[in-house]
């Protein structure tokens, strides 16, 4: 079995470079960096010591030195890049979110199983101790049935068209930069998916998903509320309603600490688990053991269908789609 895995990160934003900053906190290098523009990629490969840069992206897809892709590209580059990547042998993380829909998500599912790959999102929630920990204490039973989730998450970004917050030609809108959050804590403490599902929206003047309100509804009468803004800044909030208590999750998307409230006493039990500055550090860690274990049951791909099938089927609903996108 391989030890030591060969990662390879596909842009040089934000992402990317906290990427290579775990991996330095992981006690290893990053092995390789792509990028559009090659001068970028050769100050990131400077930046953290990168042993090699492409000055071509596909070149990436070809190297058989690289075990690991990690894809930072904007949304709507995934899919081509995820279909090159797996049919040259490579393992995907790819962030959020992985895909524009769910046909690119299916068929990209079905292409790794084929390969014998394993493909993933880079979502946070997935990873972070203190989710690890409090799904744990759902499953015992102490808090009761999970009845409601209320979850809040909105910023607000200026009317710069050109950003990829609301550009189409990015995929920008709030369901795939900022619901892929919420969708994924709704599913991750529902017993099933949602079967029900009700909407409202507002476009941006791009056409984008500026804010929107969802209802949600499974077959075991779990339910759940959604409001999503990019132009108006509401407090990252989770709220997990159960029979016997609630439990509140501020910074949802890289939490390291909640609160449990007691229904009958009004108790108050906070909890800390793993650090927010190690966000990614966990995701890839459970990458890494999933690649050299086989077990991806850390990986939580049936949770990440589920939230992209939502997010189609809502997108579907208000006729959002994106150019030249093909999501039958």
């Amino acid at each position: 079995m391989k030890e030591r895995l060969n990662w390879a990160v596909l842009g040089t934003g934000v992402i990317a470079n906290q990427m290579a900053q775990a991996l330095q906190k992981m006690g290893k290098p990053l092995y390789a960096v792509g990028n559009r523009t090659y001068e970028k990629a050769v100050a990131f490969a400077e930046k953290y010591g990168v042993q090699k840069v492409y000055s071509e992206i596909d070149e990436m897809f070809t190297d058989e030195n690289v075990d690991i892709i990690y894809i930072t590209s904007p949304h709507n580059t995934h899919y081509a890049f995820m279909k090159k990547a797996l049919l040259h042998g490579k393992h995907l993380f790819v962030e959020k979110s992985i895909a524009l829909n769910s046909r690119e998500l299916d068929e990209m599912i079905a292409l790794a199983r084929e390969k014998n790959l394993i493909l993933a999102e880079a979502m946070t929630i997935w990873h972070m101790p203190i989710y690890k920990k409090l799904w744990e204490t759902v499953r015992s039973g102490s808090l009761g049935k999970v009845q409601m989730i209320t979850m809040n998450f909105g910023s607000f970004k200026e009317y710069n068209m050109n950003n990829r917050f609301f550009n189409m030609n990015l995929a920008g809108g709030a369901m795939l930069d900022i619901g892929v959050y919420a969708l994924s804590i709704v599913r991750s403490f529902m017993d099933e998916k949602p079967d029900e599902i009700l909407s409202q929206w507002k476009p941006s003047p791009t056409g984008s998903d500026e804010q929107a309100t969802i209802l949600l509804k499974n077959p075991s009468g779990q339910m759940a509320t959604v409001a999503l803004s990019m132009h108006s800044k509401q407090p990252k909030r989770a709220m997990i309603s159960c029979e016997k208590g609630y439990i509140e999750i501020m910074e949802y998307p890289r939490a390291d600490k909640a609160v449990i409230v007691d229904a009958e006493t009004g108790e108050k039990t906070e909890i800390s688990c793993g650090d927010t500055s190690d966000a990614l550090l966990y995701e890839m860690e459970d990458m890494e053991h999933a690649v050299l274990t086989r077990d991806t049951s850390g990986l939580y791909l049936n949770y990440t269908k589920d939230v992209m099938d939502i997010m189609t089927y809502l997108r579907k609903e208000w006729n959002m789609k994106y150019p030249d996108e093909n999501w039958d």
